[in-house]
Parts: structure tokens; C-alpha cells; sequence
């Protein structure tokens, strides 16, 4: 082989590896999208029939920035990733945590926010202020039984001394919280922050970094539509859409560096299969 063909050759290489890398084109009919609607305040359902919340907006913002519709369907959360599978979605809008199963079955946008746990604590408690775990040592913690909440509390239980009390619902452990029954209650950084929104007799307290985030799950063939998605969310991330949300639902501004407002280098989620590291500018052009 000559050297002008193998140069040749190498330029053809470049170029498919660039097309590759490349994000979709828009789609001019738009996007069909899925999420559990029964997960406040991601997703719940009004009083007329329809769904709101943060995932549902931010939904409408990616359709706003690509210039066509996303069309979001609420279904049970069990049936989403098989619909997607299966076609009937063009990818899902629901918080996922990214896992390595997960991902090895699914392609990942980047995180579009930590998924921490809270601690909710009495409006004027002394652990309102709490810097970490030891803060609540001795304590009782209240808890949504079978969550993974109560799993992280029963694991830690022998080393930070507190009484595990469950109960049926989040609900159902706030007002635990309210009446006495507990000194604390652990959840979910958002449906915490939601819960103390809406309830003005309880506080947010610590918030335990997992070191995981949620993403939106695409098919694994799927990388180019994946890249676009991953593209827009950054874009959201920048000019301040997740930071007017985020106050909007869950009362809470976003600490600079987090991820809901902090762009990640490549497309997808590092450390998980499927993350593809090309660099790329942050762009609100599409």
C-alpha cells in the first residue's frame, strides 16, 4: 500500500469517526418522551388530569431549544425502560440513576443532578445546621420502609448509634418528624426539599453526597440523538434554566459546581459504559 493511500485511507477513517461523534440532526416532528408521573416534584398529577413538575419543565425546555415539540407521556415507571427498548420512545425524561447495569443495557445523557440524600429536621432544631452524619449519632431517624433510604440507615445504624423507625410513605415519616416522633427524617435530596417546601414546620438539614446522578436513559444504538440531548442539557445548565427550575420546584439555588448546573466534559457519564469523551464547546445553537 502507498504512502498516498494510506494517508487517504486515514482521512476516510477521520472523517467516519467524525461523523460518528457527531449529534443527530433535529427531528422535525419531535420527540415522543417518558416519565413516572407519581414521583413529586419531578412528576405528579394536578387537579385537572395533566402532570407538572421539574422533569415535565424541563421536558418543554428541550423542546424549546431544539425548536419542535417533546411530547411527554406519564406511564408507571416499571414499563419505561421496556417501552424504550422496544421503540416506543425516543428516550426517557424520568430521573435515572446511572448504574453499571444500568449501563450496560442503556446509553446515558450526563447527569442533570446529584442524587443525594437528605436529612429533614424540625424548623429551629439545633441539627438544622448539621455539617454530617455524626451530627446525628444517638438520634431517631424516620424513614420510607423498603427504600434505600432505610437500607443506607440500617448499614450506618451500628456506627452512628440512631434508632431506625419506618413507615408506608415520606409523608408518614415528615410527620413523624412534625409531631416529635423523630428527630430527623431521611429522603431524597429533592422529595426532602419539596416536603420542606411545602411544609413550613420542618427544615432541610444535611444532604449526604452518593456520588451517583440522575440522567436520561437513551437505546444503546442510539449515541447520535443521545449526543444531542446531552448537548442541550448543557446549554440548559449555563444559561440558567436548571438553576430557575430547581428554585422553582424545590426551593432551593443551586451551589456552583453541582451538577445540575455544571456542564460534564464529554457526552454521557463518566466512569459508565457508553461515555464518550469527545471534546465539544457549549453551545445554545442547535
Amino acid at each position: 500500500m502507498t504512502r498516498t493511500l494510506l494517508l487517504t485511507t486515514a482521512a476516510l477513517l477521520g472523517l467516519a469517526t467524525s461523523a460518528l461523534a457527531e449529534p443527530a440532526a433535529i427531528k422535525s416532528d419531535g420527540y415522543k418522551v417518558a416519565l413516572d408521573g407519581t414521583f413529586a416534584p419531578h412528576a405528579m398529577p394536578t387537579m385537572s388530569g395533566e402532570v407538572e413538575g421539574f422533569n415535565i419543565d424541563l421536558a418543554k425546555a428541550i423542546g424549546e431549544k431544539l425548536g419542535v415539540p417533546v411530547d411527554v407521556t406519564a406511564a408507571q415507571f416499571s414499563g419505561l425502560i421496556p417501552a424504550l427498548q422496544a421503540g416506543t420512545y425516543d428516550f426517557l425524561v424520568a430521573p435515572v440513576t446511572v448504574t453499571e447495569e444500568r449501563a450496560s443495557n442503556l446509553l446515558f445523557s450526563e447527569g442533570f443532578m446529584d442524587t443525594n440524600f437528605s436529612f429533614v429536621v424540625p424548623k429551629g432544631s439545633d441539627l438544622s445546621g448539621a455539617a454530617g452524619l455524626d451530627a446525628f449519632k444517638g438520634k431517631t431517624i424516620a424513614v420510607n420502609k423498603g427504600s434505600v433510604y432505610e437500607s443506607f440507615l440500617s448499614e450506618h445504624a451500628a456506627d452512628y448509634g440512631w434508632t431506625v423507625v419506618t413507615f408506608g410513605t415520606t409523608s408518614d415519616a415528615i410527620q413523624a418528624v412534625t409531631s416529635g416522633r423523630a428527630d430527623a427524617s431521611l429522603g431524597g435530596s429533592t422529595s426532602a426539599a419539596w416536603a420542606v417546601k411545602k411544609n413550613p414546620a420542618v427544615a432541610l438539614s444535611y444532604e449526604y453526597p452518593t456520588g451517583l446522578v440522575w440522567a436520561f436513559p437513551f437505546r444503546k444504538d442510539d449515541a447520535p440523538t443521545r449526543d444531542l440531548i446531552d448537548s442541550v442539557l448543557e446549554c440548559l445548565k449555563t444559561d440558567g434554566t436548571m438553576a430557575s427550575l430547581s428554585e422553582k420546584w424545590f426551593g432551593v439555588e443551586p451551589t456552583k459546581g453541582t451538577t445540575i448546573v455544571t456542564p460534564t466534559p464529554g457526552y454521557g457519564t463518566p466512569g459508565f459504559d457508553g461515555y464518550d469523551p469527545t471534546e465539544h464547546d457549549v453551545t445554545c445553537t442547535f
